[in-house]
């Protein structure tokens, strides 16, 4: 059986509010980012002994990249301690099931995420990195990382936050209020990413702005999602779930209209709606992220200046071959300009 791709953030408190703090507090997609930096570059990347660290050099350029052009204070990146949670399957069996690799173990099965051979061990490399640095890593058990992000926007308070994900449904934590929650969008590369908050997320989906993240959930739910296997409502796509969710304002309010025998909805989308109550109830839970998950961190998540074992850093880059991107990171950390 391969190692987990995400291994458990150790436990660790919450950490409590910083005040006078008005730098971001910017929270990374860790899979979705290493993901990306795997397939951006190409394995012949290697270290010293030859193994591929494609992903270790592209995450740690994304993580350079990011700090020098945001400047955060605070930086987490938040892993998938449970790539398919339990919730979400019982709620929508076919939830992620085409990604699913059964593995046999003793006495049977486990189904685990299909990943690139080449990618697994890169992960833990990565974590080292991260942890050598001094950058904080969190997870809760039970849930995907969108929750740990969707849970760590949520609660904060004091600073604006900036989630970066290559994953669309991350674009229902963004808000005005307590603090401004923004999610860079990277889905088309880190060159090409795309800051949302709520009023873009309106422009660009055709939701209600007022609302602009709870409805962008409600409208990857009338849709439907294939690559999480979310087959959505029938006879409904982005369009019209667009216009409905704007002339009716709500998920809640279109389905009390389907409802309501007096209400101006046309009888070929009150049937469908109607007959896919079930589904609409169930998936609610599946596509929403979770904003109360027990998250756990791997240290405190202020951003260091320098490396927090220089040693161990040192020691990482040339086993990894990691001189340029480890160059960059430290530069990024210490707020030297770019090159």
């Amino acid at each position: 059986m391969r190692p987990r791709l995400a291994p458990r953030a150790r436990v660790r408190p919450f950490p409590g509010k910083i005040v006078g703090v008005t730098a971001p507090l910017m929270l990374l997609d860790g899979a979705s980012l290493w993901f990306r930096a795997f397939y951006a570059l190409p394995e012949s990347l290697t270290s010293p002994d030859g193994r591929p660290v494609n992903a270790v050099r592209g995450f740690t350029d994304m993580v350079a990249a990011l700090v020098r052009a945001h400047r955060p204070g605070r930086l987490v990146v938040c892993l998938d301690n449970d790539w398919r949670p339990q919730f979400r399957v019982d709620a929508i069996p076919s939830y992620k099931a085409h990604r699913v690799e059964a593995v046999a173990t003793e006495p049977g099965t486990v189904d685990v995420e299909e990943v690139p051979d080449t990618l697994t061990p890169q992960v833990d490399m990565i974590l080292e990195v991260l942890d050598a640095f001094g950058i904080a890593t969190a997870g809760a058990d039970g849930y995907e990382a969108d929750d740990v992000l969707g849970t760590l926007s949520a609660r904060e308070t004091t600073a604006p936050v900036i989630v970066v994900s290559g994953d669309r449904d991350l674009l229902q934590v963004v808000r005005h209020e307590p603090v401004p929650v923004r999610v860079l969008y990277v889905g088309r590369g880190l060159a090409k990413a795309e800051l949302f908050g709520p009023d873009e997320v309106a422009a660009k989906y055709g939701v209600p702005a007022d609302r602009a993240g709870a409805a962008y959930a409600e409208l990857a739910l009338l849709r439907g999602d294939p690559s999480d296997g979310l087959p959505g409502v029938a006879g409904i796509g982005e369009k019209t779930a667009s216009r409905l969710l704007l002339e009716h304002g709500s998920l809640a309010a279109l389905i009390a209209a389907a409802n309501d025998p007096a209400s101006q909805l046309s009888a070929g989308l009150r049937t469908k709606l109607t007959g896919a109550a079930d589904y609409i109830q169930a998936a609610d839970a599946v596509v929403r992220v979770a904003c109360d998950a027990p998250v756990a961190y791997s240290r405190d998540d202020v951003l260091p200046s320098a490396p927090a074992d220089r040693r161990r850093v040192a020691e990482l880059t040339q086993e990894y071959g990691l001189d340029n991107a480890v160059a960059r990171l430290t530069s990024a950390l210490a707020g030297e300009p770019g090159q």
